[in-house]
């Protein structure tokens, strides 16, 4: 473990050097779905586009689900490699693994047992179902490699190993790449064979993280005699240490589901003003994502930074680390916003040629890009309660901004202001929910303000 690098490396170098990585893996991963999106696309069926979009959801969750492991781990993990505590740590990254594995087989059981109210309860219908149910059978099938990829990709991070974890997000990604136009077209799987090379490509990543633990990792596990008491017979885990990775696991899989939850209740407030609005929207937020996603990378990707000062209670240290996120994620927010509003239309005309629509999106974009530096904001305090194990915090910021506020914020903008109230409601939701940030983060980290500490 790179102790130099989490405890004396000027915060500059040991910031970038553990978010750059997860900030690759994002974009990579931005890049497989737009790609994937297209070669479904490509098939000229709009039937199995639709049937693939409507059990994408289904994708989502288990990579929410995998995030309870992945990043709830990786939290408590790097505040005891900051005590030292290598061997705790050891045994709960195993803990960790066989947890994920557990998770994955029982939606695998769950899924093929409840397969048709499921497609019923998507949105599945009789053009659509045998398409909708060849992705969602393998997908669930390949459940368990899904979830489990994301522990290891997490958990490597609190040994310093960024880089190798990107390698491994990314072979995969790239497998994904390649294989996805074979089995779609080349063999004519169809939706199958979309998600077919996405089980396919996880499996080569769980492959590559568990051939790098076995050879690599001096603090990380995955043997099954370190979870177990011999002794006793029993799990040497305790039920206080899982609560505390469920605590902070389970509001991090929560914020990765309420952002599909905010695309489908903006929606449904647009609908009454025309499908051209929805779609007008539907363009902007993925714009909007892109940025978000480099957030994500580097503010979840100091993760392991944070929490390691955290744990080691070195406060100073901490205080130069959270002042540096919050002002370089607060000015590249600025640079964000002022780029792509300069290519607003530009950036509508790429994924649509309709001069109503882009004229439509990019008012839309516009208003979404000035609560930029909001999000910065919160996902910086939202990292930083995950990495310290602010639980409460953690969660109240995951049912916010896209969750609670947006709810909020468009049901009273609806009414007082119709379109422009829809149209502004996420951007007024981010402002309410970073002031909250601002206010939780003073009340739930105090010793942050204590100049006694180390």
């Amino acid at each position: 473990m790179d102790n130099e690098l989490f405890e004396k490396a000027p915060i500059p170098k040991a910031y970038f050097s553990l978010a750059m990585p997860v900030v690759l893996s994002m974009l990579v991963t931005l890049v497989y779905n737009m790609v994937d999106t297209y070669f479904i696309a490509h098939t000229g069926n709009t039937d199995m586009v639709a049937g693939v979009s409507l059990t994408a959801p289904v994708f989502t969750v288990m990579i929410a689900l995998g995030d309870i492991f992945g990043l709830g781990g990786s939290s408590v993990i790097s505040r005891l490699f900051g005590q030292h505590r290598f061997a705790d740590g050891k045994r709960l990254s195993a803990f960790c693994f066989y947890a994920a594995i557990a998770t994955g087989l029982l939606i695998l059981v769950l899924g093929l047992a409840f397969r048709d109210p499921m497609l019923a309860l998507l949105g599945a219908t009789d053009d659509t179902w045998q398409y909708a149910s060849d992705f969602y059978t393998l997908i669930i099938v390949g459940s368990p490699f899904i979830i489990v990829s994301m522990t290891p990709s997490n958990l490597l991070r609190t040994e310093g190993h960024a880089v190798q974890s990107m390698i491994g997000s990314v072979a995969g990604t790239a497998v994904n790449i390649v294989l996805n136009p074979l089995f779609i077209h080349g063999f004519g799987w169809g939706a199958a064979g979309s998600a077919g090379a996405t089980v396919i490509a996880n499996i080569c990543t769980d492959a590559y993280f568990v051939w790098f633990t076995l050879r690599h990792s001096s603090n990380l596990s995955i043997d099954p005699r370190t979870v177990i008491d011999r002794a006793r017979r029993r799990l040497a885990v305790t039920a206080r240490e899982v609560g505390s990775i469920l605590a902070i696991g389970i509001p991090s899989a929560i914020t990765n589901l309420t952002q599909s939850v905010g695309i489908v209740m903006i929606n449904l407030f647009l609908l009454p003003y025309g499908t051209d609005a929805v779609a007008a929207m539907g363009i902007a937020l993925k714009v909007i994502m892109i940025a978000v996603l480099v957030f994500v990378g580097f503010a979840f990707g100091a993760q392991p930074l944070i929490g390691y000062n955290y744990g080691a209670r070195n406060m100073p240290r901490l205080r130069g680390i959270l002042r540096f996120s919050y002002l370089f994620l607060s000015l590249f927010a600025l640079v964000m916003t002022v780029v792509l509003s300069l290519s607003d239309r530009l950036l509508m005309g790429f994924f649509i040629e309709d001069a109503t629509i882009i004229t439509l999106g990019a008012g839309m974009l516009r208003v979404q890009l000035l609560s930029l530096v909001c999000v910065a904001v919160v996902m910086v305090t939202t990292c930083t309660f995950q990495s310290a194990g602010k639980a409460v915090g953690a969660f109240v910021l995951s049912i916010s901004r896209q969750g609670v506020m947006l709810a909020i914020t468009l049901f009273v903008g609806s009414r007082l202001a119709g379109y422009q109230g829809v149209i502004a409601a996420q951007a007024i939701a981010d402002l309410l929910t970073a002031i909250v940030a601002v206010i939780l983060f003073v009340v739930m980290l105090p010793e942050l303000r204590s100049r006694k500490a180390r």
